[in-house]
């Protein structure tokens, strides 16, 4: 079966979603969208905690309730939506090729593609954790489905490896539930997390979270019975004399997501080995014209309001591609992350008059009390302070488009 779109969107989580509609907005006449679950909504499905809309709606909305917004526009606003069909391959030439249960082998001929599929989370065969394979170990995100989904337990005494944010959201929600979260273990002598999600899901719950302490080894055959744990050095090796073994039946790792780029890839888009994303210009488009990418898959964020925000920049720029609008300029400038600073999205930027525009960066190690500078052609172009900048959280600076006139460089140092 063949469909002929203007805007192909691959993913119906809150990424897919804004940029859907936001191509469909912006005159794409054929917007579809192509979701493997049975449901559209992605992982908010599952985040049935609070916290979400803050920046992009100013209310507190649980996961399925932000989903909903953008669900409930999708029938206005004309978007097609092919669920429980399964991307598996994207050419340059905008050619989608998908399996569905419904419709069988599915070609889509789109004029342009947005790429949205999320993120998956690092799994314990990327640690090399000791021991044998017990049942008990299991993601935190696979935990949370099991949990708020499914209605079922996955232990009552438990250990955490790791503060992402959902490790930490479920430290809270299995304590909840009746378990006993013994600890939170963080390799590094900073969080992952969110500062928020520190106070309100471990703080509040007196959880210790023990910072510079990892896993070493599981225990148990048939059942998780423990974990050893020990503190780590400054090369993050574990320390032999620290080493103590925690009694419990469940082990969630809260290890770092990684972006869902095979079909990226595949495409023959550029790679950035920090982001494990594409590199994109400030329209969100890759180096194959006409592909863009938005959310998780593009870079790893802490809230989904900015990933809203950027999804409808991506959706935006398909539509106006679709439609022929967009004319890159020959010039092109780079983004340089300089002292402290990791990595930068957007990598490229063509310039324009008048505007702003927004950087996203995150931070290599725990800076406080921080001074960034944004310097393009040796003069300074924008500037801020902050009281600290952890790598848990991403930034985000706006500048103006008339004062860019060459590559621009990131610095962030501490103020002394």
């Amino acid at each position: 079966m063949e469909f002929n779109v203007d805007v192909a969107v691959i993913g119906g989580g809150p990424a897919g979603l804004a940029a859907a509609i936001s191509a469909r907005e912006n005159g794409a006449e054929k917007v579809l969208i192509i979701e493997r679950d049975k449901k559209l909504g992605g992982i908010l499905q599952q985040c049935i905690h609070n916290g979400f809309g803050l920046h992009y709606f100013g209310q507190e909305l649980t996961g399925p309730e932000y989903a909903s917004r953008f669900i409930n526009q999708l029938s206005d606003k004309g978007v097609d939506v092919l669920l429980d069909t399964m991307v598996l391959s994207v050419n340059n030439e905008h050619v989608v090729g998908a399996v569905s249960a419904e419709h069988g082998l599915v070609n889509i001929n789109a004029k342009s593609v947005v790429l949205a599929m999320g993120c998956r989370e690092r799994t314990r065969g990327a640690l090399n954790i000791a021991g044998s394979r017990p049942a008990g170990v299991y993601t935190a995100g696979c935990a949370q489905r099991l949990v708020n989904m499914e209605g079922y337990m996955p232990g009552s005494r438990v250990v955490i490896l790791g503060s992402g944010d959902i490790g930490l959201i479920m430290a809270r929600r299995m304590t909840w539930e009746g378990a006993k979260v013994e600890m939170v273990c963080e390799l590094m002598p900073y969080s992952s997390g969110l500062n928020r999600n520190i106070v309100q899901c471990l703080e509040d719950n007196d959880i210790p979270l023990y910072f510079n302490t990892t896993v070493v080894k599981i225990h148990g055959k048939e059942r998780v019975e423990g974990v050893t744990v020990a503190s780590v050095d400054e090369n993050r090796r574990p320390i032999k004399e620290t080493e103590r073994f925690v009694p419990c039946d469940t082990l969630l790792l809260s290890v770092g997501l990684i972006p869902e780029n095979e079909l990226t890839s595949a495409a023959g888009v550029t790679m950035d080995r920090v982001t494990s994303g594409a590199v994109v210009d400030n329209f969100r488009q890759t180096d194959v014209p006409g592909i863009f990418a938005c959310g998780n898959v593009l870079h790893v964020h802490d809230l989904v309001d900015n990933v809203s925000e950027e999804a409808i920049l991506a959706g935006k720029s398909a539509a106006e591609y679709a439609l022929g609008k967009i004319e890159n300029s020959d010039t092109v400038y780079n983004t340089i992350p300089g002292a402290n600073v990791r990595y930068i999205v957007p990598q490229r930027i063509h310039p324009a008059e008048d505007g702003k525009m927004a950087l996203y960066f995150r931070v290599g190690n725990a800076i406080k009390p921080a001074a960034l500078s944004v310097m393009c052609s040796g003069e300074k172009i924008a500037s801020r302070r902050k009281m600290v900048m952890t790598p848990g959280e991403m930034e985000k600076i706006e500048i103006d488009c008339a004062k860019i006139k060459g590559d621009i460089t990131l610095i962030v140092e501490e103020v002394k």
